[in-house]
This record gives structure tokens, sequence and C-alpha cells, in this order.
């Protein structure tokens, strides 16, 4: 039910503007169950993101969630489609929809800009969850994707349980790269960050930040905090080149979070597209930015 109530603030008014109508539903059994949140918000924020994207006025856009048996005792399999009445794809576009860039390599593909690095990120997720994601669609007729990730039952008292927070965890050594242009700002992070025993690489750019990336050893952060709005190459731009960096493991899991002053339905829309994994207020709480560490890293 919170995910839910978060789809549909998030894209609700979205899809009123546009005369969309969005319907969520839940068919659920189980009341609680053990699972990614960061990773499950990542998956369906971006196809819903895509729903609307490439639906017209009047269309519709549906996410439906179903409790399915799971060949493990004590699990549930859950299966969420994401369907729309939009633009649809052709036969040869679906075959390729999640590789990387994949509209960049033909011509039949540049009006799906935009959603070639965020399937590739999707299946990615979708995957390291232990759970498959499929697509049917017809051009001219609308799209469906369908999500199955198979996840333990708790208990609410088992749930309330694990539970963390700032108290059970050291973030001593925890390597962050910082990519910030406003000096400012910058000095309020890295004093918060480095109270709490954080390694910081401070940036000024997006470029900045590509070339820190790629230049280190695989593993050598942790977590990238990226400003928005920056000179050479903007945090979106950013992100996507790190995302799409060849022969580096790393590349498409570090969580990489955008810092905005104002979070609208827009913008995440964009950093999703982009390959971010949500956002941080700006200049950084503190507070969030350990809740955020908690949800991401095994710490």
């Amino acid at each position: 039910q919170q995910a839910r109530g978060q789809l549909e603030s998030v894209y609700g008014e979205m899809m009123k503007q546009k005369h969309i109508n969005f319907e969520v539903s839940n068919h659920m059994r189980a009341k609680y169950v053990f699972m990614d949140a960061v990773k499950m918000n990542q998956v369906f924020l971006n196809l819903i993101s895509n729903a609307y994207k490439y639906t017209p006025e009047g269309g519709r856009v549906r996410v439906e969630t179903v409790e399915l048996p799971c060949d493990k005792p004590g699990c549930v399999t859950i299966r969420t489609k994401v369907s729309d009445t939009g633009i649809g794809m052709s036969e040869e576009f679906v075959e390729h929809i999640f590789d990387e860039f994949s509209q960049e390599e033909h011509s039949a593909r540049t009006q799906y800009q935009g959603t070639g690095l965020g399937m590739a990120i999707t299946k990615k997720y979708v995957e390291l969850m232990g759970g498959t994601i499929s697509v049917e669609s017809r051009k001219g007729k609308g799209s469906t994707f369908t999500v199955e990730i198979p996840m333990e039952i708790r208990k609410q008292d088992e749930s309330e349980k694990m539970e963390l927070t700032p108290r059970d965890v050291d973030l001593k050594g925890l390597k962050i790269l910082l990519a910030e242009d406003n000096e400012l700002n910058a000095e309020i992070a890295i004093v918060q960050l480095e109270e709490l025993g954080m390694d910081i690489t401070w940036v000024k750019d997006g470029k900045e930040a590509l070339d820190m990336f790629s230049s280190k050893p695989q593993g050598s952060f942790d977590l990238i905090l990226m400003d928005v709005m920056m000179p050479n190459m903007n945090g979106y731009e950013a992100t996507r080149a790190i995302r799409g960096l060849d022969g580096r493991g790393d590349a498409l899991k570090i969580p990489i979070f955008a810092m905005t002053a104002n979070a609208f339905a827009e913008d995440v829309q964009a950093s999703l597209e982009s390959g971010m994994n949500g956002h941080l207020s700006k200049p950084i709480v503190i507070e969030d930015v350990i809740k955020t560490i908690l949800r991401n890293l095994d710490r």
C-alpha cells in the first residue's frame, strides 16, 4: 500500500494533466514481504515513466500487482504488470529493448530515445533481485511489461526488527564521490559526511565526476552524490555516461543520487531515465543521506 501511494503521488498529477486514465491495483494477500525497496521503486518508476511518456492524451496506464505461488516454502512470487495504450513498439525493437543504448543502433528505434539505458538498468535490477522481466507490444496498440520477483513472507514483528537506524551502522571509510559546483554547498556536505568518518572526493562538474570515476579502479567509490545543474556536463549527462562505461562492473551497480533543491515529478522522471537511483534534498540533510546509505549499501 505504501508503494501504491508513492506511485500515485509521483505520477497521479502528471497523468491527470495529460488526461491519461491511471489505474493502480494490488491483489496481494501477504501483508509483509522482504524486498529491496529501493531497487523495486527504481524498476517501476522507470516502467511507469516510459508508459507515461509514450501514451498520448486520453490513453490509459495500468499497474496491477498479484500474488502467485512460489516453488520455495515461505515465499511468494509477486507479478506486476505495467500496461499502456501508447504508441507501442515494433517486433524488431522489442527484441532489443533491454540492450544498452539500443535506440542508437538503428534508425527505426530513434522514436524511443531515452529508453535504452533505463531498460538495461531495469532488467539488471530485476535480475539482481532474482526475478524476470518481459514485454509484449504491438505498434500503435500499446505495451505491457511483466515483472515477476520471488519474495520471502515476513511477520510484522520480524519486519520491525529488521528496521535499521544510524546507530546500527558504522559508516567510517565509506567512499563518496561528491559532484557539486557550488563551493558552499560542497563544504556543508563534506563537513557533515566527514564527521561520520566517510571519505569524500569532491569534483566541481559532471565531466570531472565522469573522469574521476572512470580513472579510478573498480570499487573506488561506494556511492555518488550528483548535483543536477552543473557546468560542462550536468548531472543527468554525467550519470548516463557513467552507466554506459564499458568494462566496468560497478558502473551499473553504484548508487547515484541526484541532489536538487526541488524534486518535482518531472525531475524524478528525468533522473530515473538518466540512470539515477533517486533524489536527496540540497543542501543535504545528513539523516536522509544515512537512510539512503542504509537502503542502498550492505553496511
